[in-house]
């Protein structure tokens, strides 16, 4: 599962959000947002059971990602309705919800 929500300096932030277990063992989620570098967002147990990690990119930017598990195990996101499949990435346009007019 994936959030998309507004951060303090007005970009968009994605919350990648996994099951505990799946996959099991330490998760990362890499892509074109930090180079496909394996670790420098690790997925972290959160107290609802859940294991996350959020990251900032500019708001409207495709961007290209992949889980990373233990033992080079490669997953994609498939619950969130607008992620799409390119080739063996999974893409989604980080597109915040537009406010309403006072």
């Amino acid at each position: 599962m994936i959030r998309i929500d507004r951060d303090r300096a007005g970009g968009a932030r994605l919350t990648f959000v996994l099951l505990p277990d799946t996959p099991a063992g330490r998760v990362s989620v890499v892509g074109d947002f930090n180079d496909w570098r394996p670790g420098e967002h690790e997925l972290r147990p959160r107290s609802n059971g859940t294991r996350s990690v959020s990251v900032t990119v500019p708001e409207g930017a495709d961007v290209r990602f992949r889980y990373l598990g233990e033992g080079g195990h490669w997953c994609n996101e498939t619950e969130h309705p607008l992620v799409r499949q390119v080739g063996e990435d999974s893409v989604i346009r980080a597109a915040l919800p537009r406010r309403g007019r006072s």
